[in-house]
């Protein structure tokens, strides 16, 4: 057992825990770069100390978070919930059919929150629906837990993962092959941000929004690029690491069927692994459809670090909630 010198040294420094500009984290965008490297700089401390079994700052103690989720979720809300336990707080969470508006408006829900609660973390479908939560809400923190639009607490995982598997994240290249997404928007914000080069490569009509594009050229810095491809073979040569995801994400199962034709060429195979390289990196943000998107033999293979992902989700939403609600 460590003794309390120890753990007083290993505790992250009071510089690491000022607060960051934003009241709400609904999209990477928020940020600026420094405070984008401050909460993955954080994230990593913070695994480490609970890798090594001791105790972490709790600038949450004494306050609630709410969790309201109208889709389903594994990873985001257990990571959550954790989180907010192991900073000192204490979650809530109100039903699904009286979270966000099914009796009363999202607006109303928010000022009533905000009167009981000092954050809200948010799953929802249209970014826009988030965004009118949190105007409503001066005094409320509100994270976007995943929208149509965006997944930036996706991203941040994304680019800690990222770091640890390639030693860095300045010059790296990662390729996300398959439909442009919430995912795969918010690691292009997020990857261009920090000096990565990200490469989109998906078909024909589900290519990543103009207004993506766009963005992520404006907050580009050293080095970092977006490129949006329709091969995936050329978009994956000599990537340090391959990332996708599903074809058919929440609330378009309708299309499942067309979607599985369309994106068949899309499959993350050993194939497609060769054309990366020998020392290229899988990453998926889950839940996988394995057979479809992804085949078994990648998924598991030693160069997957998809659980190494879905682990830093917690490290990463920790050191989030701490520097947008620490006390």
């Amino acid at each position: 057992m460590s003794s309390p010198s120890n753990v007083a040294r290993m505790a992250p420094k009071p510089s690491s825990l000022v607060p960051l500009r934003t009241k709400d984290f609904l999209s990477i965008l928020d940020l600026d770069p420094t405070e984008l490297v401050r909460v993955i700089d954080l994230a990593a401390e913070l695994k480490r100390l609970r890798r090594a079994g001791q105790p972490g700052p709790q600038p949450l103690g004494g306050q609630h978070v709410a969790l309201l989720f109208e889709k389903p979720s594994l990873r985001t809300r257990s990571t959550f919930v954790i989180a907010v336990r192991e900073l000192g707080g204490e979650v809530i969470e109100p039903p699904a059919d009286v979270a966000l508006g099914a009796r009363e408006s999202v607006e109303d829900v928010a000022r009533n929150l905000e009167r009981w609660v000092s954050g809200a973390v948010v799953r929802t479908f249209a970014q826009a629906r988030l965004a009118r939560f949190a105007a409503a809400a001066p005094s409320l923190r509100v994270v976007n837990a995943l929208t149509d639009e965006e997944h930036p607490c996706q991203a941040l995982a994304d680019l800690l993962t990222l770091r640890e598997a390639a030693g860095g994240l300045m010059g790296k290249t990662i390729a996300f092959v398959g439909d442009g997404n919430n995912v795969a928007a918010s690691l292009a914000h997020a990857g261009a941000m920090l000096g990565v080069h990200v490469r989109v490569a998906s078909p024909d009509g589900f290519t990543l929004a103009a207004h993506v594009a766009e963005e992520a050229a404006r907050v580009a810095r050293d080095g970092g690029s977006l490129e949006v491809l329709t091969d995936p073979v050329e978009a994956v040569r000599g990537v340090d690491a391959v990332y996708t995801d599903v074809w058919t994400s929440m609330g378009q199962e309708a299309e499942s069927a067309a979607r599985e034709d369309v994106f068949r060429p899309y499959q993350v195979n050993a194939e497609l692994m060769r054309a990366a390289g020998p020392n290229a990196r899988f990453m998926h943000c889950l839940p996988a459809h394995r057979g479809a998107e992804v085949t078994d033999e990648v998924i598991d293979d030693i160069q997957s670090v998809v659980f190494e992902q879905a682990e830093n989700r917690l490290h990463t939403q920790k050191a989030l909630l701490a520097l947008l609600m620490g006390r």
